[in-house]
């Protein structure tokens, strides 16, 4: 069992920044990729970024390639998503959740992860 715990949500104006955290009790296979998703209430959760912990590679969904950048720090069982230019439709409760990879990929799918967080929530104004 992994626990996840989010943090660094909050209210903004469009065109700030915002960095959150995700928190990992342990790393283990089935935690090698971290992914971080968002959820609109009354639609369906959206992936938008993931990181293998082993290699470190990053992939985004296409939708915030440019403005959001995923990183980890195996130190302390920590993955940041860095979100820049924040728009009004960035508002969401964010989760994290960890999975096991797929070869060496990790996918940006709700169904490739097994473990999820309470979530955050970022209100951007315009």
């Amino acid at each position: 069992q992994v626990q996840l715990v989010e943090s660094g949500g909050g209210s903004v104006q469009a065109g700030g920044s915002l960095t959150l955290s995700c928190v990992a009790s342990k790393y283990t296979y089935y935690s090698d990729c971290i992914g971080w998703f968002r959820q609109i209430p009354g639609k369906e959760r959206e992936g938008v970024a993931a990181i293998y912990l082993g290699h470190g590679n990053a992939y985004y969904a296409d939708s915030v390639k440019g403005r959001f950048t995923i990183s980890r720090n195996s130190a302390n069982k920590t993955v940041y998503l860095q979100i820049n230019s924040l728009k009004p439709e960035d508002t969401a409760t964010y989760y994290c959740a960890a999975g096991a990879p797929s070869g060496s990929w990790c996918f940006i799918q709700t169904r490739a992860y097994d473990y999820w967080g309470q979530g955050t929530q970022v209100t951007v104004s315009s």
